[in-house]
């Protein structure tokens, strides 16, 4: 697989609520993408809902055979736009068959469990229950694999004594490095850890050290935030999204940039910097 794939989480309409505004832009977009060489696309039914599913699947059915399509189960969402957790056996068992549908498949490729025991963080908790249920699904053979999304140490350790973990998909980038410690362990089990977020998410990263080297290299803030997380750790598997066809290009680019030792030692500052801003905050 390679390293730099596609979430298609920005090609519902604003809040990941409801239609986009030009579909055929949309399609337009992961037409691009597949076109480009990416093989693994993010997706989850509750984007929409329904609607990148379904936007996903007027693009690009029948697929090509090396392209994976991930999707998540865990949220559903309220005729508002909220966010609501969804872990009983029916609602992800209805999840299971919402996702075959709309995206035209008889066996989803990944389904990542989303842990909303914290709709915005991971939180401490059992996830075992919500886990057992996809687990029968996959034995039913709906589900090839199983990765956790919005998760714990912890919590992986535990799932993976009741199956096969192939991924972690959790918040993490240049400012946001809590997981450093489980990326490492994830490395050396051989399972692929992909961060969401990577420029900083709903609140784009701000730092000078960042528009620095960006512009020291000629590339956009965006390119080296990229970067930064493929030289990270091999294990690093990365899927920013985007509704331009132009700023898909510009990530896919990132993929060919080279960043120095002395480099990555800078844009490390990053995260000391904001950890000292924040703990200066803590104690005024």
């Amino acid at each position: 697989m390679r390293r730099l794939g596609y979430g298609a989480m920005q090609l519902a309409g604003p809040g990941v609520f409801g239609p986009p505004k030009d579909r055929a832009a949309a399609l337009a977009v992961l037409r691009e993408a597949v076109a480009s060489g990416v093989n693994h696309i993010d997706s989850a039914d509750f984007y929409g809902p329904h609607v990148t599913n379904q936007i996903i699947r007027e693009a690009l059915h029948p697929y090509a055979d090396d392209l994976l399509i991930i999707t998540k189960l865990g949220p559903r969402r309220g005729a508002d736009g909220s966010w609501i957790p969804a872990f009983s056996r029916a609602e992800l068992t209805q999840a299971v068959h919402d996702n075959l549908r709309n995206l035209g498949l008889d066996v989803l490729d990944v389904v990542n469990l989303r842990s909303m025991l914290d709709i915005h963080h991971p939180a401490e908790g059992s996830v075992e229950a919500p886990l057992a249920v996809l687990v029968e699904l996959q034995r039913q053979g709906l589900v090839r694999h199983i990765g956790l999304s919005n998760v714990t140490a912890m919590q992986v350790e535990h799932a993976r004594r009741m199956c096969e973990i192939v991924c972690v998909q959790n918040h993490y980038n240049l400012a946001h490095r809590a997981d450093d410690v489980l990326i490492d362990e994830l490395t050396r089990q051989g399972i692929a850890y992909v961060p969401f977020f990577p420029p900083g998410g709903f609140t784009p990263l701000q730092s000078s050290v960042l528009s620095d080297v960006a512009t020291r290299l000629g590339v956009t803030p965006m390119q080296v935030a990229l970067a930064w997380l493929l030289h990270r750790s091999p294990n690093l598997l990365l899927i920013p999204g985007t509704s331009s066809v132009t700023h898909l290009r510009e990530n896919l680019a990132a993929g060919q940039l080279t960043l120095s030792p002395q480099t990555l030692a800078e844009l490390d500052t990053i995260a000391i910097e904001l950890n000292r801003s924040a703990s200066d905050i803590k104690t005024t």
